[in-house]
């Protein structure tokens, strides 16, 4: 059903906003690090229009839910919170009238690519448009980011919000998630990205995701920094009791191989970064699972990949192949198969088979 035969009008505006794919630099950005994602063809659109009673209305297409509730809340749950939750970040500056809103996706959930970000840029981009809002792109991504913090309940960096809103297809977006400062860079020479998920979902709130942020925290405390990004040596992690050592090291290798990366490599050696940094996340991060590792390795042990790791927070969800250009698509259905022979669901993302 579209927007008319759930809301029984039009829509006033619509707005849209890409999934991402981080290719290096996983849980850098809530230790105010560096990253590397890209945007991905999956995204998310919002359709927005006024509600004819006192209450917001939100619907989702892929999930044939509908929720109504009071301008004041209290939060819902589920993919309403991130809605609710952007209409309150602008409600604290200015009034915001109720809202029905229309949600449709392709971009997978519980995937690691992003899909909670693509529908809160997506809900900030509609607001902007309807109710004329002065917001820069940066701002709608520091924005988002505040919404899913205090209104989804998950502790995020600004990584997926900032790539979400700011970067694009078949380019990487180098991102100093402390001062913001970003570079649009070409991928390596003759190579493109392939994405596949592992058919295990993950859910952030319900993760490690917080506790592993926790832990570095207290990290940075005992080295006497206010975040990790301000060590670069990974011997400095060697003091800390575990298992603040291992995930230190994890922060501090990770931010040095985006660092290398962005000085410009090879594709081989673009690889060989991405590769370390699954190990790292498997070994000293502790977000992989048996069926990531799985998949990576059958990545990484097939031609024409130079690389692979997971991709997003962990815990399941995606892996991503840095692959040599126009093999991405064959890479991706004949790995797919022998993984799925072993039992799993895995299916491929980028590029879209069809």
């Amino acid at each position: 059903m579209d927007f008319q035969q759930i809301f029984g009008a039009e829509p006033t505006t619509q707005a849209t906003a890409p999934g991402r794919v981080n290719l290096l630099g996983e849980h850098t950005d809530y230790n105010e690090g560096f990253v590397l994602p890209t945007a991905i063809p999956q995204s998310t659109t919002v359709q927005l229009g006024f509600s004819s009673d006192d209450q917001h209305h939100f619907y989702s297409q892929e999930l044939d839910e509908k929720v109504s509730l009071a301008r004041t809340g209290p939060t819902p749950q589920g993919f309403a919170s991130y809605v609710f939750g952007c209409i309150q970040m602008v409600s604290a500056e200015q009034p915001v009238p109720p809202l029905n809103v229309y949600v449709t996706s392709s971009v997978p959930i519980g995937s690691g690519l992003s899909s909670s970000a693509a529908l809160e840029v997506a809900t900030f981009r509609g607001l902007r448009a309807l109710l004329e809002l002065k917001l820069d792109d940066v701002q709608i991504a520091q924005l988002a980011q505040q919404a899913e913090i205090q209104y989804a309940g998950v502790e995020c960096g600004i990584m997926d919000q900032m790539a979400s809103s700011l970067a694009d297809l078949g380019q990487l977006l180098f991102l100093d998630t402390r001062t913001l400062e970003r570079q649009v860079l070409p991928l390596p020479p003759e190579t493109e990205i392939l994405v596949i998920d592992s058919g295990v979902p993950r859910k952030l709130a319900a993760s490690g995701y917080n506790q592993r942020r926790a832990e570095c925290e207290a990290a940075a405390r005992q080295l006497g920094v206010s975040a990790l990004r301000d060590v670069s040596d990974p011997q400095a992690a060697e003091s800390l009791p575990e298992p603040l050592r291992r995930r230190a090291r994890h922060v501090i290798t990770e931010d040095n191989r985006v660092l290398e990366a962005v000085r410009g490599v090879s594709a081989q050696r673009f690889g060989e970064l991405m590769n370390a940094s699954h190990a790292s996340l498997r070994d000293d991060y502790e977000v992989s699972v048996s069926a990531l590792d799985t998949l990576v390795e059958m990545l990484q042990t097939t031609s024409d990949v130079f690389g692979a790791r997971l991709t997003g927070a962990g815990f399941g969800g995606a892996c991503v192949a840095l692959v040599r250009a126009g093999q991405a698509l064959a890479v991706g259905q004949a790995v797919l198969e022998r993984y799925n022979r072993q039992g799993y669901a895995g299916r491929l993302l980028v590029p879209e088979a069809h």
